[in-house]
Protein backbone atom coordinates (compact mmCIF):
# COMPACT_ATOMS: atom_id res chain seq x y z
CA UNK A 1 0.00 0.00 0.00
CA UNK A 2 1.48 3.31 -1.01
CA UNK A 3 0.98 6.29 1.57
CA UNK A 4 -0.53 8.11 -0.86
CA UNK A 5 -3.30 5.28 -0.93
CA UNK A 6 -7.18 6.56 -1.14
CA UNK A 7 -6.38 10.40 -0.72
CA UNK A 8 -6.32 12.87 -3.94
CA UNK A 9 -2.83 14.11 -4.93
CA UNK A 10 -2.57 16.74 -7.59
CA UNK A 11 1.08 17.28 -9.25
CA UNK A 12 1.75 20.91 -11.15
CA UNK A 13 3.89 20.20 -14.12
CA UNK A 14 2.70 16.59 -14.24
CA UNK A 15 3.05 15.64 -17.92
CA UNK A 16 6.74 16.00 -17.28
CA UNK A 17 9.16 13.33 -16.75
CA UNK A 18 8.88 13.25 -13.19
CA UNK A 19 5.32 13.52 -13.67
CA UNK A 20 4.38 11.15 -16.06
CA UNK A 21 7.26 8.62 -13.53
CA UNK A 22 5.13 9.74 -10.29
CA UNK A 23 1.81 9.23 -11.86
CA UNK A 24 2.78 5.58 -12.66
CA UNK A 25 4.15 4.57 -9.65
CA UNK A 26 1.14 5.74 -7.83
CA UNK A 27 -1.25 4.29 -10.06
CA UNK A 28 0.83 1.07 -9.87
CA UNK A 29 0.40 0.16 -6.85
CA UNK A 30 -2.33 -2.40 -5.02
CA UNK A 31 -3.72 0.63 -3.18
CA UNK A 32 -3.82 3.72 -5.78
CA UNK A 33 -4.95 7.51 -4.73
CA UNK A 34 -8.69 8.01 -4.91
CA UNK A 35 -7.72 10.72 -7.16
CA UNK A 36 -4.60 12.15 -9.44
CA UNK A 37 -4.93 15.62 -10.92
CA UNK A 38 -2.38 16.25 -13.63
CA UNK A 39 -2.11 20.04 -13.86
CA UNK A 40 -0.01 21.42 -17.02
CA UNK A 41 -0.67 23.79 -19.61
CA UNK A 42 0.32 21.52 -22.35
CA UNK A 43 -2.84 20.25 -24.09
CA UNK A 44 -0.58 18.44 -26.29
CA UNK A 45 1.71 16.59 -23.43
CA UNK A 46 -1.87 15.81 -22.02
CA UNK A 47 -3.40 14.12 -24.70
CA UNK A 48 -0.25 12.05 -25.10
CA UNK A 49 -0.11 11.13 -21.14
CA UNK A 50 -3.53 10.46 -21.64
CA UNK A 51 -3.25 7.85 -24.31
CA UNK A 52 -1.17 5.93 -22.02
CA UNK A 53 -2.53 6.56 -18.77
CA UNK A 54 -6.31 7.07 -19.78
CA UNK A 55 -8.99 8.11 -17.57
CA UNK A 56 -11.31 5.57 -18.32
CA UNK A 57 -9.07 3.05 -16.72
CA UNK A 58 -7.19 5.36 -13.76
CA UNK A 59 -8.46 7.69 -11.62
CA UNK A 60 -6.75 10.56 -13.05
CA UNK A 61 -7.92 13.58 -14.32
CA UNK A 62 -5.99 15.65 -17.09
CA UNK A 63 -6.71 19.92 -15.84
CA UNK A 64 -4.91 22.34 -18.15
CA UNK A 65 -3.64 25.11 -15.62
CA UNK A 66 -0.66 27.48 -15.13
CA UNK A 67 0.92 27.93 -12.61
CA UNK A 68 1.05 31.76 -13.12
CA UNK A 69 -2.35 31.66 -12.88
CA UNK A 70 -3.35 32.41 -9.12
CA UNK A 71 -7.35 31.82 -9.29
CA UNK A 72 -6.85 28.50 -11.57
CA UNK A 73 -4.15 27.13 -9.19
CA UNK A 74 -6.87 27.57 -6.27
CA UNK A 75 -9.48 26.09 -8.09
CA UNK A 76 -7.40 22.73 -8.78
CA UNK A 77 -6.15 22.24 -5.58
CA UNK A 78 -9.55 22.42 -3.50
CA UNK A 79 -10.33 19.16 -1.94
CA UNK A 80 -6.91 18.11 -1.92
CA UNK A 81 -5.01 16.05 0.62
CA UNK A 82 -1.34 16.21 -0.96
CA UNK A 83 0.12 18.80 -3.71
CA UNK A 84 3.63 18.12 -5.67
CA UNK A 85 4.57 20.94 -6.98
CA UNK A 86 6.95 19.94 -10.26
CA UNK A 87 6.03 22.81 -12.74
CA UNK A 88 8.85 24.73 -13.53
CA UNK A 89 10.48 26.89 -16.32
CA UNK A 90 13.84 23.82 -16.27
CA UNK A 91 16.67 25.18 -18.75
CA UNK A 92 19.37 27.40 -17.47
CA UNK A 93 20.20 29.66 -20.93
CA UNK A 94 16.60 29.81 -21.37
CA UNK A 95 16.48 31.31 -17.86
CA UNK A 96 19.36 34.00 -18.93
CA UNK A 97 17.70 34.86 -21.57
CA UNK A 98 14.14 35.59 -20.48
CA UNK A 99 14.74 36.26 -16.58
CA UNK A 100 11.14 37.53 -16.20
CA UNK A 101 9.59 34.62 -17.38
CA UNK A 102 11.68 32.60 -14.83
CA UNK A 103 10.48 35.21 -12.46
CA UNK A 104 6.52 34.07 -13.24
CA UNK A 105 7.26 30.42 -13.03
CA UNK A 106 9.39 29.80 -10.97
CA UNK A 107 9.09 31.94 -8.06
CA UNK A 108 5.73 34.09 -8.51
CA UNK A 109 3.88 30.65 -9.96
CA UNK A 110 5.36 28.81 -6.69
CA UNK A 111 4.21 31.53 -4.50
CA UNK A 112 0.45 31.05 -6.19
CA UNK A 113 0.74 27.44 -5.28
CA UNK A 114 1.52 28.00 -1.66
CA UNK A 115 -1.04 30.15 -1.13
CA UNK A 116 -3.49 28.26 -2.50
CA UNK A 117 -2.71 25.39 -0.62
CA UNK A 118 -2.72 27.26 2.67
CA UNK A 119 -6.27 28.89 1.78
CA UNK A 120 -7.57 25.23 0.35
CA UNK A 121 -5.95 23.81 3.94
CA UNK A 122 -4.37 20.98 1.65
CA UNK A 123 -2.60 19.24 5.13
CA UNK A 124 0.96 18.63 2.72
CA UNK A 125 2.75 19.83 0.11
CA UNK A 126 5.90 18.33 -1.35
CA UNK A 127 8.33 20.87 -3.98
CA UNK A 128 10.99 20.06 -6.17
CA UNK A 129 14.23 21.77 -6.43
CA UNK A 130 17.28 21.49 -7.84
CA UNK A 131 20.94 21.35 -7.11
CA UNK A 132 21.95 24.62 -8.65
CA UNK A 133 19.72 26.59 -5.88
CA UNK A 134 22.58 25.84 -3.54
CA UNK A 135 25.14 29.15 -4.19
CA UNK A 136 23.43 29.91 -7.32
CA UNK A 137 25.77 31.13 -9.68
CA UNK A 138 22.66 31.47 -12.71
CA UNK A 139 18.93 33.11 -12.86
CA UNK A 140 17.44 29.86 -13.17
CA UNK A 141 19.54 28.57 -9.86
CA UNK A 142 18.53 31.63 -7.78
CA UNK A 143 14.61 31.25 -9.15
CA UNK A 144 14.50 27.83 -7.04
CA UNK A 145 16.29 28.78 -4.41
CA UNK A 146 13.35 31.52 -3.88
CA UNK A 147 11.22 28.69 -4.77
CA UNK A 148 12.76 26.84 -1.51
CA UNK A 149 12.54 29.87 0.84
CA UNK A 150 8.65 30.34 -0.13
CA UNK A 151 7.58 27.23 0.16
CA UNK A 152 9.37 26.69 3.77
CA UNK A 153 8.05 30.57 4.89
CA UNK A 154 5.03 29.20 3.89
CA UNK A 155 5.31 26.06 6.33
CA UNK A 156 4.91 28.81 9.00
CA UNK A 157 1.97 30.39 8.00
CA UNK A 158 -0.81 27.50 8.91
CA UNK A 159 -1.88 24.28 9.19
CA UNK A 160 -0.09 22.88 5.55
CA UNK A 161 3.22 21.30 6.36
CA UNK A 162 5.58 22.13 3.31
CA UNK A 163 8.88 20.03 2.61
CA UNK A 164 11.23 20.90 -0.36
CA UNK A 165 13.09 17.82 -2.21
CA UNK A 166 16.40 19.18 -3.87
CA UNK A 167 18.28 16.99 -6.51
CA UNK A 168 20.53 17.06 -9.58
CA UNK A 169 19.55 16.51 -13.62
CA UNK A 170 17.66 13.00 -14.48
CA UNK A 171 19.89 10.74 -15.49
CA UNK A 172 18.96 10.37 -19.57
CA UNK A 173 16.04 12.61 -19.18
CA UNK A 174 15.91 16.32 -21.65
CA UNK A 175 17.48 18.21 -18.45
CA UNK A 176 20.62 16.02 -18.92
CA UNK A 177 23.69 15.30 -21.65
CA UNK A 178 22.74 11.89 -21.94
CA UNK A 179 20.19 12.57 -24.60
CA UNK A 180 22.68 14.86 -26.55
CA UNK A 181 25.72 12.42 -26.81
CA UNK A 182 23.02 9.53 -28.13
CA UNK A 183 22.02 11.69 -31.00
CA UNK A 184 25.56 13.18 -31.65
CA UNK A 185 27.23 10.13 -31.14
CA UNK A 186 27.23 8.70 -34.92
CA UNK A 187 29.32 11.89 -36.18
CA UNK A 188 31.99 11.10 -34.19
CA UNK A 189 32.62 13.95 -32.43
CA UNK A 190 30.59 14.97 -28.90
CA UNK A 191 30.51 19.03 -27.27
CA UNK A 192 31.90 18.65 -24.03
CA UNK A 193 31.80 21.68 -21.56
CA UNK A 194 34.61 20.89 -19.27
CA UNK A 195 36.74 17.98 -19.32
CA UNK A 196 36.79 18.44 -16.02
CA UNK A 197 33.01 18.53 -15.37
CA UNK A 198 31.62 16.34 -12.58
CA UNK A 199 27.42 15.32 -12.01
CA UNK A 200 25.61 13.84 -9.27
CA UNK A 201 23.78 10.44 -10.69
CA UNK A 202 19.78 10.02 -10.38
CA UNK A 203 17.21 8.17 -12.03
CA UNK A 204 13.63 8.64 -12.49
CA UNK A 205 12.93 6.20 -10.14
CA UNK A 206 14.95 7.45 -7.48
CA UNK A 207 13.39 10.57 -7.60
CA UNK A 208 10.14 9.50 -7.28
CA UNK A 209 10.98 7.32 -4.17
CA UNK A 210 12.99 11.20 -2.79
CA UNK A 211 9.66 12.68 -3.24
CA UNK A 212 7.49 9.75 -1.41
CA UNK A 213 10.30 9.52 1.52
CA UNK A 214 9.84 13.12 1.90
CA UNK A 215 5.87 13.18 1.94
CA UNK A 216 6.02 10.04 4.22
CA UNK A 217 8.37 11.66 6.83
CA UNK A 218 9.07 15.22 6.35
CA UNK A 219 8.26 17.68 9.27
CA UNK A 220 7.90 20.15 7.09
CA UNK A 221 10.03 22.82 6.77
CA UNK A 222 13.05 20.97 5.38
CA UNK A 223 15.25 20.19 2.64
CA UNK A 224 15.46 16.58 1.52
CA UNK A 225 18.24 16.07 -0.23
CA UNK A 226 19.59 12.24 -1.74
CA UNK A 227 22.76 10.72 -1.28
CA UNK A 228 24.01 9.92 -4.75
CA UNK A 229 27.25 8.98 -6.88
CA UNK A 230 28.84 11.29 -9.39
CA UNK A 231 30.55 10.67 -12.85
CA UNK A 232 32.14 12.45 -14.79
CA UNK A 233 31.14 13.73 -17.95
CA UNK A 234 33.70 12.83 -19.95
CA UNK A 235 33.17 9.03 -18.65
CA UNK A 236 29.54 9.41 -19.68
CA UNK A 237 30.96 10.21 -23.60
CA UNK A 238 33.39 7.42 -23.88
CA UNK A 239 30.27 4.76 -22.21
CA UNK A 240 27.71 6.30 -24.76
CA UNK A 241 30.39 7.18 -27.57
CA UNK A 242 33.88 4.97 -27.08
CA UNK A 243 35.51 6.54 -30.20
CA UNK A 244 33.96 9.64 -30.29
CA UNK A 245 36.55 12.64 -30.53
CA UNK A 246 35.89 15.55 -27.65
CA UNK A 247 35.24 19.10 -28.48
CA UNK A 248 35.73 21.40 -25.60
CA UNK A 249 33.00 24.23 -25.80
CA UNK A 250 33.09 25.51 -22.77
CA UNK A 251 30.78 26.00 -19.96
CA UNK A 252 27.37 27.54 -20.72
CA UNK A 253 26.56 31.37 -18.68
CA UNK A 254 25.77 30.48 -15.03
CA UNK A 255 26.64 26.72 -15.24
CA UNK A 256 29.02 24.92 -12.95
CA UNK A 257 31.98 22.56 -13.08
CA UNK A 258 30.67 21.16 -10.40
CA UNK A 259 27.20 20.18 -8.88
CA UNK A 260 26.69 21.49 -5.17
CA UNK A 261 23.69 19.88 -3.38
CA UNK A 262 24.71 21.19 0.37
CA UNK A 263 26.53 24.39 0.60
CA UNK A 264 29.16 24.98 3.43
CA UNK A 265 26.06 27.65 4.83
CA UNK A 266 23.55 24.79 5.14
CA UNK A 267 26.33 21.80 6.39
CA UNK A 268 25.58 23.00 9.97
CA UNK A 269 22.35 22.55 9.59
CA UNK A 270 22.13 19.39 8.14
CA UNK A 271 22.04 15.86 9.04
CA UNK A 272 22.23 12.39 7.97
CA UNK A 273 18.42 10.26 8.19
CA UNK A 274 17.55 7.02 6.70
CA UNK A 275 20.07 7.27 3.89
CA UNK A 276 19.11 10.56 3.08
CA UNK A 277 20.69 14.49 4.13
CA UNK A 278 18.30 16.77 5.17
CA UNK A 279 19.01 20.38 5.77
CA UNK A 280 17.06 21.48 8.51
CA UNK A 281 15.61 25.06 9.03
CA UNK A 282 17.36 27.81 10.77
CA UNK A 283 14.17 29.88 11.85
CA UNK A 284 11.76 27.00 11.82
CA UNK A 285 8.91 25.54 14.05
CA UNK A 286 11.55 22.77 15.50
CA UNK A 287 15.10 23.58 15.39
CA UNK A 288 17.98 20.94 15.06
CA UNK A 289 18.36 19.56 18.30
CA UNK A 290 14.75 18.85 18.46
CA UNK A 291 14.52 17.13 14.58
CA UNK A 292 17.51 14.93 15.98
CA UNK A 293 15.84 13.61 19.19
CA UNK A 294 12.70 13.00 17.48
CA UNK A 295 13.94 11.44 14.48
CA UNK A 296 16.99 9.55 15.56
CA UNK A 297 18.89 11.62 12.65
CA UNK A 298 22.75 11.44 12.85
CA UNK A 299 25.00 14.52 13.23
CA UNK A 300 27.59 15.04 10.83
CA UNK A 301 30.74 15.77 12.36
CA UNK A 302 32.82 18.48 10.65
CA UNK A 303 30.33 18.42 7.65
CA UNK A 304 31.30 20.78 4.98
CA UNK A 305 29.57 21.26 1.55
CA UNK A 306 27.80 18.39 -0.47
CA UNK A 307 29.58 18.58 -3.86
CA UNK A 308 29.87 16.14 -6.78
CA UNK A 309 33.75 16.96 -7.01
CA UNK A 310 34.41 15.78 -3.41
CA UNK A 311 32.22 12.94 -3.43
CA UNK A 312 33.12 9.33 -2.04
CA UNK A 313 31.27 7.43 -4.72
CA UNK A 314 31.42 7.52 -7.99
CA UNK A 315 30.01 5.60 -11.66
CA UNK A 316 32.75 4.70 -14.14
CA UNK A 317 32.02 3.62 -17.40
CA UNK A 318 30.94 0.53 -16.91
CA UNK A 319 28.79 1.77 -14.39
CA UNK A 320 27.53 4.17 -16.89
CA UNK A 321 26.41 1.51 -19.25
CA UNK A 322 24.54 -0.55 -16.89
CA UNK A 323 22.63 2.95 -15.99
CA UNK A 324 21.53 3.41 -19.79
CA UNK A 325 20.97 -0.28 -19.72
CA UNK A 326 18.58 -0.03 -16.68
CA UNK A 327 17.07 3.16 -17.91
CA UNK A 328 15.99 1.73 -21.26
CA UNK A 329 18.57 4.04 -23.04
CA UNK A 330 20.33 2.58 -26.21
CA UNK A 331 23.91 1.84 -25.27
Amino acid sequence: MTAMAGLHVVITGGTGSFGRAFVSHLLGSGAPPRQVTVVSRDEQKQHEMAMEISPSKFPVRYQLGDVRDAARMLELTQGADVIVHAASMKHVPAAENNPMECVKTNILGSHNVASAALMNRVPRVVALSTDKAAMPSAFYGASKLMLERLFLHADLSGETRFSVVRYANVFGTRGSVVPLFLKLRESGELPITDPHATRFSITLKESVALVMYAYEHGWGGEIVVPVAPSYRITDVARAIAPGARHRIIGLRPGEKTHELLVSQWEAPQTVRRDGHLVICPVAGRYDLQQYVAGTGAQRIPDAGEYSSESNERWLGVEDIRALLHESGLPQ
